[in-house]
């Protein structure tokens, strides 16, 4: 690192090392692991103190294999993020975090959640050790290949709702994996859109984003946007493991809200370029997530009497 005068600036010290490698966890992007938490709620097995305290910690591990994953990725990406107009000042991208320490961090912490994992519970730990391989594969080849870079995404997530069920060893229903791969594509597809916007302002470009066009985007989010809550309407009233007086289709208008506010908030500002900003940071959205978990709880729990 050099000064604007031309003078070497002085290494980072320690604690600024840990805050940049802390940062480059991205703690914004943990709550999407609290999807490892859906089979406990839907199968009702939240009664079960065991059950819940595992899933806990699956949640959590989740969270530190994904905290590995982003210091990698953050590693791998320094070259192409220096010469983006905000992702050059991420902590490695910037040299706040030499990217040798970001690798060996990165590693070590990946390999210790997939240490527990095992120990957790052996399926469980495949799963996470089948999410690993392939963010990896997404970090190195799946993110430049168009579609497949959507593909990989959406899946990620749906593995977080497998891996939940099999650490509390329940079966779940095919919906909710169906709900959770379209929701995930939604999301991926309307940030590639936005991200594609954003770009056209900007100097330094995703490279798969050649490959898209905006008309192409814009179609996919208007099929993901039908899709994902037509595919929850369907999971309200056919999945075994509900209410049979269908009463979970109550929270069809929540899901319904969620989504179209998201599709108004992509097509007035852009704005779905960082997702994790949407979600918790739109008042709207946000309460629709609250009120979703709350009425749906409510409904698990005494909808069936």
């Amino acid at each position: 690192m050099t000064s604007t005068m031309g003078m070497p600036e002085p290494a980072p010290g320690l604690k600024a090392r840990l805050i940049g490698l802390a940062l480059s966890s991205r703690p914004r992007q943990w709550p999407k692991n609290l999807l490892v938490l859906a089979a406990v709620l839907f199968s009702g097995e939240y009664h079960n103190g065991s059950s819940l305290l595992a899933a806990v910690a699956a949640a959590a591990i989740f969270t530190l294999a994904t905290a590995g994953l982003y210091l990698l990725n953050d590693a791998i990406d320094a070259p192409r993020d220096r010469e983006h107009p905000v992702k050059r000042h991420r902590p490695i991208a910037a040299g706040l975090v030499p990217v040798g320490l970001a690798v060996g961090v990165g590693i070590v912490v990946s390999a210790a959640a997939l240490a527990l994992a095992a120990v957790l519970s052996w399926p469980f730990g495949v799963a996470l050790a089948v999410y690993l391989g392939l963010q990896v594969g997404y970090s190195l080849v799946l993110k430049h290949l168009v579609i497949l870079d959507l593909l990989a995404i959406a899946i990620g997530f749906v593995i977080r709702a497998v891996a939940g069920a099999l650490v509390i060893e329940v079966p779940v229903s095919p919906w909710l994996y169906i709900c959770t791969f379209l929701l995930a594509l939604f999301l991926a597809v309307g940030k590639r859109w936005a991200e594609l916007a954003g770009e056209a302002r900007s100097s330094a470009a995703r490279p798969v984003l050649d490959r898209y066009t905006a008309e192409f985007l814009h179609t996919l989010v208007v099929i993901t946007a039908a899709a994902a809550p037509l595919s929850y309407a369907l999971y309200t009233f056919s999945a075994p493991n509900l209410p049979a007086n269908h009463l979970m289709m109550i929270t069809v208008p929540i899901v319904l809200y969620g989504i179209l506010r998201y599709v108004y908030l992509l097509q007035s500002n852009g704005s779905g370029e960082e997702p994790e900003r949407v979600l918790l940071g739109d008042p709207g959205i946000l309460a629709s997530v609250v009120v979703w978990v709350a009425v749906s709880w409510a409904i698990l729990q005494f909808g069936g009497a």
